[in-house]
C-alpha cells in the first residue's frame, strides 16, 4: 500500500456519506488528507494528529521519548504548536515487565515537557508486539495554517533533518551497528520540528509536510499530485547520515523502503545517473523526520543566522504533478 493509503479510504467514505466527518460539521478546516486534521472550535483552530511505531532503539526511555517526538511532529507540519496528548501502547504482557511500560512513558513524558506539551491520559492494550504512541490535540493560528498541497512554480525546497534513520536502525536492529554508532540518529529522532516549523511559517511556505514512512520521495509526491506543479530534487543536495551509503551497500534496508520505491516506480522520474542506492535512500522511511517545505527563494533570508539545520535540495517547476530526481 502506498502513501496516504487509510487517509484515502477514510476519505472515500466521507464523500459517499458513510462517516460523519465535515459533511455534518462545517467547523472541520482540514479533513482527511493532510498531516493531521484542523478543525475550528469556538474561533480556534485545533489540530489532531494520531501516530503509533515499533521500538527503533533498545532502551525504553529513549524509545518513549523518539515516539512521542514522531507523533507531534504532524501538529509542527501544521504550523501549530502541541498541547495535550494521549498514550496509546500495545503491549505484549508476557515479553516485558510493567516497569518497561512505565518507562516509556516516562520517556515521551520527557519529550513533551520540552515542547511544552502535557500527557492527560491514554490506553494500553495486550499485543504480540510492542508498539507506542501518541494521540496530539495542538492548536494554530486559523490564518497561519501549513497545509501539505500549495507549492508554487519558483518556490525552492527545504528539508530540515537529513536522510537515513530507516537503514541506520535497521542496521542497528540486526547488530552491524553498536550504540555508540546509532548516537547521531538518535539525536536527530529526538530533534523537535518546532524551530523549522516557526521559521517555515514566518518565511511565509507554500506547503509543508514532515518525512516519515513513506520516505522523502513518498512525502514530496504527496506535495505535488494532482497539482500542476512539479518537485525538481537536487540529489547531491540531499543531507545524509554518516555510514548510511555503507549501510545500504550491505543490505541494511528496511523492508518500507523497498514498498515505497515499488509505489513511486511511475510517480517519480529518476536521472540517468541515479542509481539504486540513491533511489533507495530517497524513499528510506523516517522515524521522526524533518520536515519538507517549500518558499520562495526570497524568504530563505529568514533563516540566515537562524540555529537550525537546513539544507535547498531543490525547486518546484510548472508541470503535472511528478517527483524528478536528479
Amino acid at each position: 500500500m502506498g502513501p496516504a493509503d487509510l487517509e484515502e479510504i477514510i476519505g472515500s467514505l466521507r464523500h459517499s456519506g458513510e462517516s460523519s466527518g465535515e459533511k455534518d460539521s462545517p467547523a472541520v478546516l482540514i479533513g482527511p488528507g493532510d498531516d493531521a486534521g484542523v478543525t475550528l472550535i469556538g474561533g480556534s483552530a485545533i489540530i489532531e494528529t494520531v501516530d503509533v511505531i515499533t521500538p527503533v532503539v533498545n532502551d525504553p526511555f529513549t524509545f518513549g521519548a523518539v515516539s512521542a517526538n514522531n507523533s507531534i511532529s504532524d501538529v509542527y507540519a501544521m504550523g501549530g504548536r502541541p498541547v495535550t496528548a494521549l498514550a496509546i501502547a500495545g503491549f505484549p504482557l508476557c515479553d516485558y515487565e510493567p516497569v518497561v511500560l512505565k518507562e516509556i512513558i516516562r520517556g515521551a513524558v520527557h519529550t513533551l515537557d520540552r515542547a511544552g506539551a502535557r500527557l492527560v491520559g491514554g490506553h494500553s492494550f495486550d499485543d504480540l508486539e510492542l508498539k507506542f504512541g501518541l494521540s496530539v490535540t495542538g492548536i494554530v493560528d486559523k490564518d497561519r495554517i501549513l497545509r501539505m498541497s500549495g507549492a508554487a512554480a519558483g518556490d525552492v525546497i527545504v528539508l530540515s533533518k537529513p536522510l537515513g534513520i530507516g537503514v541506520l536502525t535497521t542496521a542497528f536492529k540486526r547488530g552491524r551497528l553498536s550504540e555508540e554508532e546509532m548516537r547521531p540518529a538518535i539525536e536527530w529522532m529526538l530533534t523537535l520540528n518546532d524551530k523549522a516549523s516557526s521559521l517555515a511559517s514566518a518565511a511565509g511556505a507554500t506547503a509543508c509536510t514532515d518525512v516519515t514512512g513513506f520516505g522523502l520521495l513518498g512525502h514530496a509526491y504527496n506535495m505535488v499530485r494532482g497539482s500542476a506543479v512539479d518537485f525538481v530534487i537536487e540529489s547531491a543536495a540531499v543531507p545524509v547520515l554518516g555510514l548510511v551509503p555503507e549501510m545500504i551497500g550491505e543490505g541494511m534496508v528496511p523492508g518500507g523502503t523497498h514498498r515505497n520505491l515499488k509505489y513511486l516506480q511511475d510517480k517519480v522520474v529518476f536521472s540517468p545517473g541515479i542509481g539504486d542506492e540513491k533511489k533507495l535512500l530517497f524513499s528510506d522511511p523516517q522515524t521522526s523526520g524533518g520536515l519538507l517545505f517549500t518558499i520562495s527563494r526570497d524568504s530563505i533570508k529568514n533563516f540566515e543566522g537562524a540555529s537550525l539545520f537546513f539544507s535547498l535540495i531543490g525547486r518546484v517547476e510548472k508541470g503535472s504533478g511528478s517527483v524528478v530526481v536528479k
